[in-house]
């Protein structure tokens, strides 16, 4: 660094106890952030005047359906490997050791289960939005609830995502926060609005290369300085921070084997199983198969991920040790910790913290973008063509570039409102993974039970969102009441869009007495952050098996086609075929061929359209069939009627 800039950088033995230490960009650094801020903007561009020029939705929402595998995979990872992440992943090691990445074990089922079971039933369906899925299984009730459920959770989310890296990146550096949160939004919204899905997924791509190269740096970095990978593993051992197989069995103990790999696998599948940001790229893909092996293929590359992460951490360790920069004042939250520790290693090279800083950035833009797309996308499919059903292709494509550019100003509106949220800024992250469980159960209700009814699903939702802020809220209430405002927040909390990320919301809070063990409902609230969602999710299957048995259950000549996987029919093979038809466990999986796939998804449309006509077409083809010999695959007066209904 110049001679210039370290002299206006204070050290450390300048610092007065309790002051953010402030360290400056160079030139370079400068340089190389609005690289990769330029690079975004400009793949946006391409794609705008290029191909079909986003002309119609199915280009500019699901790009074309032409996507291949290796970047569909790569933006699977990008999505959720926010800024936040980035910052926390590091921070949880430093402080609790390595046990977090046990994490990792809950990714085989967490990507296996979506691959051969979430994707076969979307992609065959031929959907557009997940919640279009909601429609066909049950009634268009249950799928705007869903979709307002959706688009709360997404919104509250992109302010905090854009607004917390930008503070972090302020505190340390000194960079203009407002600056920061208004770039990183334009250039988001700009190749958003004008460069679709394509554009979102290619720039992911770019992002995520930026992403491996940031965090690389600083690990070949920090480690040698250390001394080399065999000194940072000798003092993270010495430190009591290589952890152990941890098979303690309390769900209240924050990271153990079973919450880390068991309760992971269900946030895992919130994510990569029924979250419209992900299931859109799914869809994307040119065929079924690659849309599975995108899941396949970014497996390794979270693995990756974490390992990064989980490194970072240690080099951390091997830098401070037990005297941490949070302790002595330097920072004064844990998400600046790893920031202030990049800008410590790469003090005397110009260059490295602007690539540290991209990478931060291409986590904030890849997950908001993604946010701001499936927005469009969900509020178009679901709250507005229902509606409109006679739009031309040209006002919808330009109804859907408006909805981006929108949802794009609204994440600058809730930037601002985190940032005059303050202690409750937390609460705002916990939100939005109280409400992935509750989606999660209401797509394992329609998928797996197929005797679950429509009133099932609704009142099983509002049941398990009601359990979600119950717990969660309670939770955050509690730890409050009993954590001296001196002192930073301890976390139980849930995540924010991925399981790494929570680790941004942990603290430094220790105790040098045990507490006692919590009783009654402080032992719910206790419950470790990562069974929120296996929580919440049971919660909904529960109450609505539950209630649709009340109410009546469905019975299978009354679902349509493709809308159930088959896993009871399977389960419960050793049954007679009367006993697992009066449970529903016959119907076998819509096939991979085209016409098959597309029926119900088709059968569907057009009945929404002409609801009003299917009865009367119902009944007068039953009274043709009194003297008319039909085709069997055209005689389908039941599924008529079904459709209607469900509709």
């Amino acid at each position: 660094m110049s001679s210039s800039a370290s002299e206006t950088k204070p050290t450390l033995s300048s610092v007065v106890m309790g002051e953010v230490v402030q360290m400056h960009f160079t030139t370079v650094d400068y340089v190389i952030f609005a690289v990769l801020l330029v690079a975004s903007a400009g793949i946006g561009l391409f794609y705008a005047f290029s191909g079909g020029r986003q002309r119609t939705t199915q280009e500019f929402l699901m790009a074309d359906r032409s996507m291949s595998c290796l970047p569909v995979s790569l933006s699977l990872l990008a999505t959720f490997q926010s800024a936040v992440a980035i910052l926390g992943a590091p921070s949880e090691v430093y402080t609790f050791g390595t046990q977090y990445w046990f994490l990792g074990c809950s990714y085989f089922l967490g990507l296996l289960i979506p691959a051969h079971v979430f994707i076969p039933v979307f992609y065959r369906l031929r959907l557009s939005s997940a919640y279009e899925y909601l429609e066909l299984r049950f009634n268009k009730t249950v799928r705007i609830c869903g979709t307002i459920t959706f688009i709360f959770q997404m919104v509250i989310y992109m302010g905090v995502v854009l607004y917390a890296p930008a503070l972090a990146l302020n505190a340390v550096t000194g960079i203009d926060l407002w600056g920061a949160v208004l770039t990183m939004g334009l250039v988001c919204t700009l190749y958003t609005a004008l460069g679709g899905l394509k554009a979102v997924i290619w720039t992911d791509v770019f992002q995520t290369v930026v992403m491996f190269a940031g965090q690389l740096a600083v690990i070949i970095v920090g480690a040698s300085q250390a001394g080399g990978l065999a000194e940072v593993w000798r003092k993270a051992v010495n430190g009591s921070r290589i952890a152990g197989l941890d098979l303690n069995p309390d769900p209240l103990q924050r990271h153990t084997f079973w919450t880390l790999g068991v309760g992971g696998v269900f946030l895992m599948l919130a994510l990569y199983g029924v979250n419209q940001a992900q299931v859109q790229r799914y869809l994307s893909s040119r065929t079924e198969k690659e849309a599975v092996m995108s899941c396949y293929v970014v497996f390794p590359c979270q693995q990756i991920v974490l390992c990064l992460g989980c490194l970072m951490g240690l080099v951390m360790f091997a830098r401070y040790g037990e005297d941490s920069p949070l302790d002595k004042g330097y920072v004064k939250t844990n998400d600046q910790m790893v920031l202030y520790f990049v800008m410590d290693v790469f003090r005397n090279l110009p260059g490295l913290p602007g690539l540290f800083v991209a990478c931060l950035f291409s986590g904030a833009l890849s997950t908001i973008s993604s946010a701001f797309n499936s927005l469009a996308t969900v509020t178009m499919e679901d709250l507005i063509k229902p509606h409109f059903p006679n739009m031309t292709e040209t006002k919808a494509t330009f109804l859907s570039k408006g909805l981006a550019l929108v949802y794009g100003l609204v994440c600058l509106a809730m930037a601002y409102i985190a940032s005059i949220m303050g202690s409750v800024l937390q609460a705002a992250f916990s939100i939005f993974g109280m409400m992935g469980g509750p989606l999660l159960g209401l797509f394992c209700l329609g998928m797996f039970f197929p005797w679950a009814n429509s009133v099932g699903a609704v009142v099983g939702l509002a049941a398990g969102l009601t359990m979600a802020f119950w717990v969660g809220i309670g939770s955050f209430v509690m730890r409050m009441s009993v954590i001296s405002p001196g002192l930073p927040l301890n976390t139980t909390a849930p995540p924010l869009l991925d399981s790494t990320t929570t680790s941004a919301l942990t603290s430094l809070v220790s105790t040098s007495t045990p507490k006692p063990r919590p009783t009654g409902v402080e032992a719910l609230y206790s419950l470790s952050y990562m069974w929120y969602s296996a929580h919440n999710s049971t919660t909904v299957v529960v109450v609505g098996l539950l209630v649709s048995l009340l109410t009546g259950p469905m019975k299978e000549k009354d679902l349509t086609p493709g809308t159930v996987f088959p896993v009871l029919g399977t389960l419960l093979f050793f049954l007679p075929e009367r006993y697992r038809d009066k449970l529903c466990c016959v119907t076998p999986l819509t096939p991979k061929h085209k016409d098959a796939s597309t029926q119900p998804y088709q059968m569907a449309k057009k009945l929404s359209i002409v609801a009003a006509s299917c009865k009367e077409d119902a009944v007068l083809q039953d009274g043709q069939t009194e003297n008319e010999d039909l085709d069997p695959r055209d005689d389908q007066p039941e599924s008529l009627t079904i459709q209607e209904t469900a509709l």
